[in-house]
């Protein structure tokens, strides 16, 4: 499924004008699990990151995305789909994504949990969740920056349209869970967010 999906978001990206253009400050080492954390201004994010990631992985996204026609076939089968306004709801979800990093499937979840709703988007607070799952499972975290995919396609383009071109993502040096506890959860956020951030300007 995951080589269907980063096939389909290669050839249908490109169908529609769109090229990903990846700069790394370090090489990857796709053998390992992690847990990718991308900001989110754009559809064009969830192809991005299937590109992106060269080994097994799941998303976790929200719960409307079972209905799409594309991501029902994927949220049905390996991503989690999550309501985000239900604490149990996010609790199982939660769950099932420690299920899937102790088997070694790197999980991309977007810790601002939802597209800005602001044009020009800003970079919202993010959610603890995926901070204190890496700190538990002692798993790495990838910090992700897409500048400009908002640009080609802000949301889903029905507001604004969209613009052929490269799509720029930053992708930032893993950072280490292993010897933090889960108090230092708050810390490890604010980290990444400020990663995060320094990479759209």
């Amino acid at each position: 499924m995951n080589r269907l999906r980063r096939a389909w978001a290669v050839v249908s990206s490109f169908i529609a004008g769109f090229i990903y253009k990846f700069e790394y400050e370090v090489p990857i080492e796709w053998s390992k699990t992690y847990i990718v954390c991308p900001n989110h201004t754009s559809n064009l994010d969830i192809s991005a990151m299937s590109v992106l990631v060269k080994n097994n992985c799941s998303f976790m996204g929200k719960e409307e995305l079972t209905k799409g026609i594309v991501t029902s076939l994927f949220f049905k089968s390996v991503d989690i789909p999550v309501n985000r306004d239900s604490k149990m709801s996010s609790f199982r979800a939660f769950k099932k994504a420690e299920e899937r990093l102790k088997s070694g499937v790197t999980m991309i979840i977007f810790p601002e949990g939802k597209i800005s709703d602001d044009y020009p988007p800003t970079l919202h607070e993010f959610k603890n969740g995926p901070f204190r799952l890496a700190i538990e499972q002692k798993i790495p975290i990838i910090p992700v920056s897409s500048p400009n995919t908002w640009k080609k396609l802000w949301d889903d383009g029905t507001k604004y349209g969209s613009t052929v071109g490269i799509c720029k993502i930053f992708v930032h040096k893993p950072i280490e869970t292993a010897h933090l506890g889960i108090d230092d959860a708050d810390a490890l956020r604010e980290e990444v967010y400020g990663i995060i951030s320094a990479g759209l300007s």
